[in-house]
């Protein structure tokens, strides 16, 4: 069965408006819900609402009715039930995980733990002094008491998902972590991912998924305190939850499915494309969109992709991502190459031609950037030491990968004596008198006079 995927042509299309059509498939507003979804919904909650309605739902439940709701939602959603108990997953139940993990697991885990401490340490900013006339202003940095990490257990389970998220905020200094997932053999009961949490010191896990374990981090239930800010990826129901809680607590950001842009040119290997590609499409939804400048490049890397779809396991499932979300953009050059991607602004972008680092340096907009045949998506997703909690949905145009810094708080100190406050009175003065703030102008005036 040929890949029946979308061809565009810059000669002749509107690329913009194509990817713009492309993102509102995959936009995390929760638009569209498919008629098995909708089913679901009906039979739950009774009426077919929209998944905005149903995330306002469970979180206003949650709020008002705490952990009596949370187990509610647990037996209604996901068919676990559960007494308030069995909640927190119990340390022996970490230790034995643990106990039982395979060795070639554990000895992973360290050494990419060790990875991603070396970069995110590196990252951290250190408080800054600058002294003026009579005193002196600093910026202080400051960790998070206490966060909430959502660990997908649907289709997959995620280890590395604890990895990206649980190191950098040890890193940063956080000093409670609380892990949630779903009450599934892949979420809460996966032993590997129980093992890992074990292996790198995280040992508050609950069994809970979806809005409800959204809610329950951000308002505080009994037998789980609510967080100061709450990361890691999740279904549309997890992202609508998470923008609607933003303000109660911080967040990451709110993500759409997983996405890659590839580049190419005659050097690439047509076989290492088509993995790349598939690679963002067996998480079915994933977006995987291929660009270049040589038609018969592109055309090649096509062939081998159908090939490829025939050998793998989760095949299909790629093959039907890839048809449904996935694209083949011609453009005319490689100024061109760069202009699309910019606009695209994708999670993934992976430059895989013998120029990568040149067009790197002319792309801008990327959550994060795979130069070169021998860096596929894949190292960063594992191992290299940058998070894969990316931004998605083109919000890459301004948004970043989550990083130790993002579980700091910043706050500026500020300490002047009378000749300090005297040199900057008369600005304050006129400035105040201008906004017609008297109390303002007063507090400084009596102070200096």
């Amino acid at each position: 069965m040929a890949l029946n995927i979308s061809w565009f042509d810059s000669s002749r299309d509107d690329i913009s408006a194509q990817m713009t059509a492309l993102r509102k498939l995959l936009s995390p507003r929760g638009d569209v819900v498919s008629e098995a979804g909708q089913k679901k919904t009906i039979e739950i909650f009774g009426e077919p609402l929209s998944p905005q309605q149903v995330v306002a739902k469970i979180c206003h439940d949650v709020d008002e009715k705490g952990l009596e709701a949370v187990l509610d939602y647990s037996r209604r959603i996901d068919g676990a039930n559960m007494k308030p108990e069995d909640l927190r997953v119990p340390l022996e139940e970490l230790e034995n995980a643990h106990r039982n993990a395979s060795p070639e697991l554990l000895a992973a885990v360290r050494n990419i733990k060790q990875n991603i401490v070396e970069f995110q340490t590196a990252l951290l900013p250190e408080d800054v002094t600058v002294m003026r006339n009579g005193g002196f202003l600093r910026q202080r940095y400051r960790p998070m008491k206490r966060i909430g990490i959502c660990v997908p257990g649907g289709a997959a389970a995620y280890p590395s998902t604890v990895l990206m998220t649980a190191v950098p905020a040890m890193v940063a200094g956080v000093e409670e972590i609380a892990v949630v997932a779903p009450p599934t053999a892949n979420g809460a009961y996966n032993q590997d991912m129980l093992a890992t949490c074990y292996e790198i010191g995280v040992r508050e896990v609950y069994r809970v998924g979806g809005a409800q374990a959204v809610a329950a981090m951000a308002y505080g239930v009994e037998g789980l305190p609510r967080v100061d800010k709450i990361v890691g990826p999740g279904n549309l129901f997890v992202a609508l939850a998470k923008k609607l809680v933003y303000g109660e607590v911080d967040i990451d950001s709110i993500a759409g499915p997983s996405e890659v842009v590839v580049i190419v040119d005659h050097t690439t290997d047509t076989r290492y494309t088509a993995l790349d590609l598939i690679a963002q499409a067996e998480h079915s939804p994933g977006a995987s969109i291929l660009i270049g400048y040589e038609r018969e490049v592109l055309e090649n890397a096509v062939a081998t992709l159908d090939e490829e779809l025939n050998k793998l396991e989760r095949g299909n499932l790629a093959r039907t991502a890839l048809e449904t979300y996935g694209a083949i953009i011609l453009a005319k050059d490689e100024a061109e190459v760069c202009e699309l991607t910019d606009q695209i602004a994708p999670e993934h972008l992976h430059i895989a031609t013998d120029s990568a680092e040149t067009l790197e340096d002319q792309i801008h907009n990327a959550g994060a950037v795979f130069l070169g045949n021998f860096t596929p998506v894949a190292v960063g997703d594992y191992a290299a030491g940058p998070s894969h909690v990316l931004p998605t949905s083109g919000t890459a145009r301004f948004a970043h990968g989550l990083c130790a810094n993002d579980f700091l708080r910043s706050h500026s100190v500020l300490h002047f004596d009378r000749v300090g406050l005297t040199a900057m009175a008369e600005d304050i003065r006129i400035l105040a008198t201008k906004e017609g703030l008297t109390a303002h102008r007063q507090s400084v005036v009596e102070r200096v006079e």
